[in-house]
């Protein structure tokens, strides 16, 4: 038995000015046959689950291509004929049983709303129709109707923070090998609801309580998963929202029914996906009343993870405006100021304008005068339950001192997911007050187990709470939040 193996994954916020190229995948991953499991081999992410799974069952790994960027603005058109050429190169030159794709699920080009969907339709055409296709999805995909036609299981994670894309990985080789054994014929059922939420951790309620009704729903016989897509909301498309996909063991009414009685709980519920989330300055008075530490405060409207630039300056500016001291910052994105720190050296002090170069939304570049502290390669492995074992770069990087903050700058933007960049620079964060960050969600897998309170904060950005600030245009109906009166009923389970 042969299982190819893959990858392309990009989440697309259709709102970043900046387009995105090969260049960008390539600046972060870009594997050819045997790198993609000499890369991923040990590593808790989608493919190392594959991998590791095929190992066990004594099925044979048929590499293929792998290929991320890190979220960022709309795909060029040649860009995504240049990946699915790359994938399909692959499918149709190698030996194999069953395909295994790790995708994203909102990834969007020039020349289509649906990337994945697309990809799906060109592997199903090179393959036929009796090639089992199982593919794992981030619980952030805009699912479509295209992608549920073309493939056989779309394996979405629960969880967020992700620390159970390993766990999926696995279960997609489980999966296409029951398929190939004639074990198991799925049928899948798309709901999608006239709703979008901003990120929301499934580490709280609600999303965690919707979690817990897919559960208790999976303990029925003949269902194998039911999983809750939180959808990602910072993009203009047609087809967008909050889903839920059902999956049985050729029970296509009673994916049906089941899919209807999660919806239903997550419409209940809508509400609560909107919290208040605190100003910067807020944040910060709420964080020095709070005994001990650190604390820490998340930038969540510029989060790279979400498309952002990771370079504004909200929260920085009010740190440094209050004149908080025992913090530490990481990590603002800015290649000029860290090519000017590596070239001055060590100790000298250097007056920059730091940050706020891509727009004005995430605010201006601050004038400091900062003092050279250290430098590196921004070269690490990562420790964080969700993908540890990553070989992680951001580029060259250094660490400033400006009014008593150290503040880490970068070369390559990207969310702070553990305290691996802030050890390469010699803090420790759990000896500081407060400890500010740029993510939504993912930084508590590696930070809410050292953290003596987690304060998020919003400010102008291209992942804010506030839905609202953002024009979508192509929606094809109307949609809570944008449309308070909007209407949602489902039918409830039959006994």
């Amino acid at each position: 038995m042969k299982i190819l193996i893959g990858q392309i994954a990009h989440e697309t916020n259709t709102f970043s000015t900046v387009k995105t190229t090969v260049e960008d995948f390539k600046s972060w991953q870009w594997y050819e046959d045997e790198e993609v499991v000499s890369n991923h081999r040990n590593v808790r992410d989608f493919l190392g689950g594959m991998i590791d799974k095929a190992e066990e069952l004594e099925i044979e790994m048929v590499p293929g291509f792998s290929t991320f960027a890190m979220p960022s603005g709309i795909i060029t058109s040649e860009t995504n004929q240049r990946l699915k050429n790359e994938l399909l190169d692959r499918v149709l030159n190698k030996e194999f049983d069953a395909i295994c794709l790790s995708l994203h699920g909102a990834g969007v080009a020039e020349d289509t709303f649906d990337l994945e969907g697309d990809i799906l339709e060109a592997v199903r055409a090179a393959v036929g129709e009796k090639v089992p296709i199982v593919v794992t999805l981030d619980l952030h995909g805009n699912l479509t109707e295209k992608m549920v036609k073309y493939a056989d299981v779309l394996l979405g994670v629960n969880y967020y923070p992700h620390v159970d894309c390993y766990e999926r990985g696995r279960e997609a080789v489980g999966l296409a090998k029951e398929m190939l054994e004639g074990k198991l014929i799925p049928t899948m059922y798309l709901k999608t609801l006239p709703l979008l939420i901003p990120t929301s951790t499934t580490n709280q309620r609600p999303a965690k309580t919707v979690n817990e009704v897919c559960w208790e729903q999976e303990k029925k016989e003949g269902v194998f998963d039911c999983t809750f897509f939180h959808g990602f909301p910072y993009t203009d498309i047609p087809e967008l929202g909050v889903s839920v996909l059902t999956i049985t063991n050729n029970q296509p009414q009673l994916a049906k029914e089941i899919a209807a009685v999660v919806s239903q709980k997550i419409w209940e519920l809508r509400e609560d996906f909107f919290p208040k989330i605190a100003s910067p300055r807020e944040g910060i008075k709420v964080a020095l009343e709070i005994e001990g530490g650190p604390v820490v405060i998340n930038e969540t409207s510029d989060n790279p993870g979400g498309g952002t630039p990771g370079d504004g300056t909200h929260l920085l500016s009010a740190l440094l405006e209050e004149g908080v001291r025992d913090t530490c910052f990481g990590f603002i994105c800015d290649p000029e100021v860290v090519n000017l720190a590596h070239h001055e050296g060590v100790g000298k002090t250097i007056d920059v304008l730091l940050g706020g170069k891509t727009d004005a939304m995430h605010g201006q570049p601050l004038a400091v005068q900062a003092y050279i502290k250290t430098l590196a390669d921004g070269t690490f492995i990562q420790s964080s339950p969700m993908g540890r074992g990553s070989k992680v770069s951001y580029g060259k990087s250094v660490r400033l001192v400006v009014n008593g903050i150290d503040i880490i700058v970068c070369s390559k933007k990207s969310q702070v997911l553990d305290e691996q960049i802030f050890l390469l620079h010699g803090i420790d964060v759990r000896s500081y007050k407060i400890v500010a960050l740029k993510s939504s969600q993912h930084f508590r897998a590696g930070f809410e187990p050292i953290a003596k309170e987690i304060i998020t904060v919003d400010s102008p950005g291209l992942s804010s709470f506030q839905l609202d600030s953002f024009t979508h245009t192509r929606l094809e109906k109307p949609m809570y939040p944008f449309s308070k009166e909007t209407v949602f009923t489902e039918a409830p389970l039959k006994n």
